[in-house]
C-alpha cells in the first residue's frame, strides 16, 4: 500500500491542468493533508505562487484577478458556506474547487445557485481525506478521539462526529486504493460495530456505484477492533527511531517543534521528518535506538570527509564543482545538523529519565510474571526522583492492568504513593483506566494467563463479521 504517491497523484492532477499563476486554498485539515507530501518547491514548480486558508481568503476583500483559485477543501458544511460567500463575491479570476471526500447533491446545489459570476470552472472529488504521515500509515487527526471511550449518553453529537470523521477517513482511503473491503469488527465493541456498520451502508448501499470496482485476485479486509483490548502497547515507551521522536518530543504531520529546547540550533527549532523528503530517515525511520546511535555517527563522518574534500581546492575546475554541488552540500549539512539535535536530545532525556531503567519494567510487567519483584520494582522506581511524572503514573497503570485481580492491597498503596509523588497526578485515573480496559472488558488473552474456560468464552464472542459483507464468524485474539 503507497500511500504518500496516491496523495501526489491527486495534487499534481489539480495543479497541472491549471496554466498560469495560481493560488492554493486549503482548510486546516486539508494544510495538513498537502504538507505531509509536497513541499514548497513542489508547488512553485506547478506555478502555486501564494498559499491561503479558506478563514484568511474569507477575511480578504482584496481583488487579485491575475491569480486562477485552486480550492482543496473537506466537504462539511463550513466550508461550503464559506465557499459560497466566496463565489457571490469573487477575488480571482477562475476558481477550480476540489474536494477531499464525497460530495452531497444538495451541496453541489448550493455552489451552483452561488456562482452567479460563473467563475468556477471544475468541480471535482479527489479522495484524499487522510494524512499519509508515510507510504503505509496515515492519520485523521482527530485530537479529541478519547470521546470514545466515554458513555453514548454523554456526548452524544460528539460521538456521532467522531464516527463520521472515521467512517469518512476509512472510506477515503479504500476509494484512493480502489478497493472495497470485507469488513470484520470486535463484536464486544459498540464504537467498532458502529464505525464498521456505517461504513458498510456508505460502501455497498448509499454509495454502491463509487465503490464498485474491478474484483482482484486478492480481496481487502478492514478489521476494525478496539484499542481497549490492548491498553498495555502505547504505554510502552519505544525504542525505534520514528517512534521515540513522537513519544519523547513530539510530532505532527511530520513536523517537530524543537523551540524548548536550549542545545538546538535557531535555524534546526522545527524540522521536518519526512519518508519522502529524507532519506537518512527514510531508512532508519524504524531502527532501534542503539543502531539509530551508530549510523548517525556514520553519517557525521561521512559528512566530515566531504567537508574536508569540499575545502581542498586544486584547480578552478575544483572550484566550479563545488559551487555547482553547494545546493546539495547544503542539504546535507542541514540534514546531519538536524539528526544530530535529535538523537541528541533523546539521548539526553533518555539519561536524565532514566528510561532504560523504567522501560526494563515495563517490559517486566509486559512480558513476564511475578507479581512481588514486580511491585518491588515498581515502588523503587516511584521513589526514584528522577523519573519522571508521567513514567510514574505508566508504571502504576500497568501494574494495575497486569495484577488488578491479585494484589489489590498492594495495588491501593501504589496508588497512594503515585498521588503523594506526582503532583499532576488526578485521584481515579487508574481507576478508569481499569474501568474502560480492565481485564473484565477485554476480550482477548493479553498476558496469556487465562485458563481454557477463558479461551473457550473468547471464542463464542471475538471478532463479527459484517453479515451484509461476509455471512460467517472470524475470530482472533489480542
Amino acid at each position: 500500500m503507497v500511500l504518500i504517491p496516491l496523495i501526489r497523484d491527486y495534487i499534481d492532477r489539480m495543479l497541472q491542468d491549471i496554466s498560469g499563476m495560481k493560488v492554493l486554498i486549503l482548510d486546516p485539515q486539508t494544510v495538513g493533508m498537502v504538507s505531509v507530501v509536497y513541499s514548497q518547491s513542489d508547488l512553485l514548480r506547478k506555478e502555486v505562487f501564494l498559499v491561503e486558508t479558506v478563514d484568511d481568503a474569507s477575511s480578504s476583500r482584496a481583488s487579485m484577478a491575475h491569480l486562477k483559485a485552486v480550492y482543496f477543501l473537506r466537504p462539511s458544511s463550513d466550508n461550503v458556506q464559506k465557499l459560497r460567500r466566496h463565489l457571490s463575491a469573487p477575488r480571482f479570476a477562475e476558481c477550480h474547487l476540489f474536494f477531499s471526500n464525497i460530495l452531497k447533491i444538495p451541496q453541489i446545489q448550493v455552489l451552483a445557485d452561488s456562482d452567479e459570476q460563473e467563475v468556477v470552472q471544475q468541480i471535482q472529488e479527489f479522495y484524499a481525506d487522510f494524512c499519509a504521515i508515510d507510504p503505509f500509515h496515515f492519520t485523521l487527526n482527530i485530537h479529541n478521539n478519547h470521546i470514545y471511550m466515554l458513555p453514548t449518553v454523554v456526548d452524544p453529537p460528539g460521538m456521532q462526529s467522531f464516527c463520521d470523521r472515521a467512517v469518512d477517513g476509512i472510506a477515503s482511503v479504500f476509494l484512493a486504493l480502489k478497493r472495497r473491503p470485507v469488513i470484520r469488527y470486535q463484536r464486544t465493541s459498540d464504537v467498532a460495530k458502529r464505525i464498521a456498520q456505517e461504513t458498510s451502508r456508505l460502501m455497498y448501499e448509499q454509495e454502491s456505484g463509487l465503490f464498485d470496482f474491478r474484483r482482484t485476485e486478492n480481496s481487502s479486509l478492514l478489521l476494525v477492533i478496539d484499542r481497549r483490548d490492548d491498553p498495555v502497547t502505547p504505554l510502552l515507551n519505544q525504542w525505534t527511531y520514528q517512534a521515540m521522536v513522537h513519544e519523547l518530543i513530539g510530532i505532527e504531520n511530520n513536523k517537530v517543534d524543537l523551540k524548548e529546547f536550549a542545545n538546538v540550533p535557531k535555524d534546526q527549532q522545527e524540522v521536518v521528518l519526512s519518508a519522502v523528503q529524507d532519506d537518512f530517515f527514510r531508512v532508519n525511520m524504524f531502527e532501534n535506538f542503539g543502531d539509530l546511535g551508530m549510523n548517525v555517527k556514520r553519517m557525521v563522518d561521512d559528512f566530515q570527509h566531504l567537508s574536508k574534500s569540499s575545502q581542498n581546492f586544486q584547480s578552478i575546475d575544483d572550484m566550479a564543482k563545488f559551487v555547482s554541488n553547494y545546493p546539495e552540500y547544503r542539504k546535507t549539512h542541514g540534514n546531519v545538523t538536524k539528526h544530530v539535535a535529535l538523537v541528541s536530545e533523546m539521548s539526553r532525556m533518555v539519561e536524565e529519565r532514566k528510561l532504560m531503567q523504567v522501560s526494563q519494567t515495563e517490559q517486566e510487567l509486559a512480558c513476564a510474571s511475578g507479581q512481588a519483584a514486580a511491585f518491588e520494582a515498581v515502588t523503587s522506581l516511584l521513589n526514584n526522583e528522577s523519573v519522571s511524572d508521567i513514567d510514574r503514573l505508566r508504571l502504576v497503570m500497568l501494574y494495575a492492568l497486569r495484577y488488578e485481580k491479585e494484589s489489590p492491597v498492594q495495588l491501593m498503596q501504589l496508588f497512594n504513593k503515585l498521588a503523594s509523588r506526582s503532583a499532576k497526578y488526578k485521584s481515579g485515573l487508574v481507576q478508569f483506566l481499569l474501568k474502560q480496559a480492565g481485564v473484565d472488558k477485554r476480550t482477548g488473552d493479553l498476558y496469556g494467563n487465562r485458563d481454557l474456560l477463558n479461551i473457550a468464552r473468547n471464542m463464542a464472542r471475538g471478532l463479527k463479521v459484517d453479515t451484509k459483507v461476509c455471512p460467517h464468524s472470524y475470530v482472533t485474539f489480542a
